[in-house]
């Protein structure tokens, strides 16, 4: 999958969501729910057309829609329960009818919105290899070690990263509460790397993949033939300061690990996401981070019939968490797009068939999870302090902005290298760049907020990283894709933000403080 290979792939002020009022109150309404109108719109469908291939898809429910009646429904249109959550009315199904979701969609007094979550039918459990990483080499580890002052991890001296953000000096204060979990949402993380293994909390974790939570005892861990990018994202929030490796941002919190990556391709489809968010709400998990974008769309529209119910459905599930108490880091992209534009190229969606190049607006079209409301949205920077060269930006879209790595932006480091070095699955230590790593940076300070102020709100915390980021204005030159320096002529300021930085840099010393 090519998202995820070195972070976030092609890989918000956020975009408003229609959620009726009563959303939050959908189980208590449903219990008194009024009927279901006439009796055609209700009818039954005859012998439904199983002609088609076995998609997944979301029916997103009304405020007087049930679960039951919703099931109901399903079945008569030829299709399958998965699972369903009543305290969001989504309901998660399969079908093979090729008018399973426009069937749906004519019971307007049961359902809100109805949509396909992919356009490849579902296949058999695989795995492969997919993406590369830098691997950290034995005489770089050597070297750092050597240069390695008392109180640093062997591998601190390359992690130019924790100290764009102080957070070397933050870990002299706190290092963060073990009452505080993260949880990564992504494609799994290897619990037992000795750096995070002291620090994991497999209570909190789970395999989401395919809409159900898995917890049995390992399905939280990368397929394996699978990607890494969960466990380096993982150790960049929370590797323990153990006198092994590196150090994470918050290196005395706990890490949970939900996996929503499929087998093979890695993509996360919705009803996995839904699932991850439901599950970190039910399980107590105060930050998630989400270094991705839900497929098959780089962006998902709300003006088609199919990609608004994924948007809906996805709002839902991220508003509850977020009246659970759970707070959401979400990556901006990696696709040097300015997501407060008019209009962006999209030469990707679907990624799980054929792409059909389409101009989209930003402002309906959004980069979900990271454009709903709620989420915080980060930008990637390098140890210059540059935007990186391929992070998406966007005035009034992104909110802060982190150490995400640049290739282009050469440190002082022993290793020299300007990407991002955390743990790989193995027990072993590799360099990756993209949001995806700038987000769990974020994810590693809003948990040292949690532990400061254990009673914050998202809400509160959110503000309290933008209030307390280290402001930084438009810079004059920019790097570009050859590593060439340019004119930062697509940089925009207004209100105390930028496009590139949003309300600055994030501070991990601020928040122990």
């Amino acid at each position: 999958m090519a998202h995820l290979g070195s972070g976030r792939r092609r890989l918000a002020v956020p975009v408003g969501l229609a959620l009726t009022a009563s959303l939050a109150l959908l189980p208590s309404v449903a219990a008194s729910a009024a009927p279901l109108g006439n009796t055609a719109e209700t009818a039954k469908v005859s012998k439904p057309d199983t002609s088609g291939p076995k998609l997944s898809y979301v029916a997103n429910l009304t405020a007087y829609g049930t679960v039951q009646q919703a099931k109901k429904a399903i079945e008569r249109a030829g299709g399958t329960v998965v699972t369903s959550y009543e305290q969001i009315g989504v309901v998660v199904a399969h079908s093979q009818n090729p008018e399973f979701a426009k069937q749906l969609r004519a019971q307007r007094s049961l359902f809100v919105s109805v949509g396909a979550t992919r356009t490849a039918p579902l296949s058999p459990v695989q795995t492969t290899e997919e993406g590369s990483t830098q691997k950290l080499s034995a005489a770089d580890a050597a070297k750092a070690a050597a240069q390695a002052t008392e109180g640093e991890e062997p591998l601190e001296p390359n992690q130019w990263d924790l100290r764009a953000i102080k957070a070397d000096q933050a870990h002299k204060i706190n290092d963060g509460s073990p009452d505080v979990t993260v949880g990564v949402i992504d494609t799994g993380v290897d619990d037992t790397h000795p750096d995070l293994a002291p620090n994991f909390s497999a209570s909190q974790s789970a395999n989401c993949v395919g809409g159900v939570a898995d917890t049995t005892e390992g399905a939280w861990r990368p397929y394996a033939d699978g990607s890494d990018h969960g466990t380096h994202v993982a150790g960049t929030i929370a590797a323990a300061r153990n006198g092994i490796g590196i150090s994470g941002v918050a290196p005395g919190v706990k890490v949970a690990a939900i996996k929503v990556s499929e087998p093979k391709t890695s993509l996360f489809y919705t009803e996995a996401v839904v699932c991850g968010f439901m599950f970190a709400a039910e399980k107590g998990i105060e930050v998630t981070n989400n270094s991705y974008y839900v497929d098959p769309w780089n962006y998902t529209c709300k003006n088609d019939d199919d990609q608004k119910a994924l948007v809906e459905a996805l709002g839902r599930a991220t508003k509850y968490a977020e009246r659970k108490g759970v707070l959401s880091v979400a990556s901006a992209g990696n696709s040097n797009h300015d997501l407060a534009s008019n209009a962006i190229e999209d030469t990707t969606s679907p990624n799980d068939t054929t792409p059909v190049p389409r101009t989209i607006d930003p402002k309906v079209c959004l980069d979900v999870p990271t454009q709903l409301p709620g989420v915080v949205t980060v930008s990637a920077t390098g140890d210059q302090g540059f935007k990186s060269y391929y992070s998406s930006y966007g005035l009034g879209v992104v909110d802060v902005a982190a150490p995400g790595g640049d290739k282009y932006q050469v440190p002082a480091t022993p290793d020299a290298n300007g990407r991002v070095l955390s743990t790989l699955p193995g027990g072993g230590y590799g360099y990756k760049q993209g949001t995806s790593m700038a987000g769990p940076h974020v994810a590693g300070v809003a948990a040292l907020l949690k532990s400061a102020h254990p009673h914050a709100t998202p809400s509160q915390l959110q503000a309290m990283l933008k209030a307390q980021a280290t402001k930084a204005a438009c810079p004059d030159k920019v790097y570009d894709g050859t590593g060439a320096l340019i004119d930062a002529t697509t940089c925009n300021s207004k209100w105390g933000q930028t496009g590139y930085y949003g309300y600055g840099v994030v501070d991990a010393l601020k928040a122990v403080k």
